[in-house]
């Protein structure tokens, strides 16, 4: 099983992948630039050969990049629109320029328009941002939100609709990555043996599971329905230690990539989430550990 985390790129690129195989992950998520400005600084050709390196000496697979924060290509002002396709084109680039296999999009917030003009927007953002673009084995994963307010992304439908008509308008290839946290805000109950067999049936139905590359591993503050995004350490919130042995288990889950995204609220917390994790994994698929 690939058991990950997200890690920092601060000082070098490289870092990302030595912290992961120092904490005994086997994949890992990154951003690529500064997740909460506009402008990108630029990526060195040496810093990713670097980075490369570090992969292929640790067996860090797949390596994931989340967008950036701002990014809202379902804005309906246009200013932040027009930002946020440059912004993700950027996103794009460096991606396929590092080698990542997946860049993970949060798919935004339509507040003022139609549901419908909302995703309309965010597919007709993707195209626009992709245009041109060679993507090697690159593939965006949309991944699932809460659902609060005019947020995209909180059910399965909607996820559906951005890959089909996206899939039409891009030859950019496009999956999902499933946040166990925003699926319990969301109301998918993920926390129960019946809830995680009714959700694991209507993703496979709508979505279909083998487009589902990604699992972002987080416990939740906030119960089932709340809608409110609140991630906890992996058996210290809503889903539990059970939940998360369960979904570990589920045998169409077991080939994803489970990457924590868990609060760092003292030191040693990151290492700690990541053993909990791997220790619910069932006993015959242990992970590989690396240590640099």
């Amino acid at each position: 099983m690939r058991i990950g985390i997200h890690t920092s790129i601060a000082g070098a690129l490289e870092r990302s992948a030595l912290k992961a195989a120092e904490l005994g992950a086997n994949t890992f998520q990154i951003f690529s630039s500064s997740p909460r400005q506009w402008k990108a600084s630029p990526l060195s050709e040496s810093g990713i050969k670097r980075l490369q390196a570090a992969r292929e000496k640790y067996s860090l697979a797949p390596l994931v990049i989340h967008d950036n924060y701002l990014i809202n290509l379902a804005s309906a002002q246009e200013s932040i629109r027009a930002l946020s396709i440059e912004a993700f084109r950027g996103e794009l680039m460096r991606a396929i320029a590092i080698g990542a296999e997946y860049l993970v999009a949060h798919p935004g917030n339509y507040r003022g328009q139609a549901l419908e003009q909302g995703l309309r927007r965010f597919i007709e953002g993707v195209a626009a941002a992709a245009a041109g673009l060679k993507f090697g084995k690159l593939m965006l994963l949309i991944e699932n939100t809460v659902g609060a307010g005019a947020q995209l992304g909180g059910r399965f439908e909607e996820l559906r609709v951005m890959r089909d008509f996206g899939g039409q308008m891009t030859d950019l290839p496009i999956g999902f990555c499933l946040d166990t946290c925003h699926l319990l805000g969301a109301g998918y109950d993920v926390a129960t043996a019946a809830g995680l067999k009714k959700t694991m049936a209507e993703a496979g139905e709508i979505l279909g599971l083998e487009n589902v590359r990604v699992i972002h591993s987080n416990d939740s503050k906030t119960p089932l329905g709340s809608q409110v995004d609140r991630h906890q350490h992996i058996g210290e919130g809503y889903i539990g230690l059970d939940g998360f042995r369960r979904i570990l288990a589920h045998p169409r889950l077991r080939s994803k990539a489970f990457i924590l995204e868990t609060p760092v609220d003292k030191d040693g917390d990151d290492r700690r989430n990541l053993d909990t994790l791997k220790s619910l994994c069932p006993k015959s698929s242990t992970t590989t550990t690396q240590s640099s």
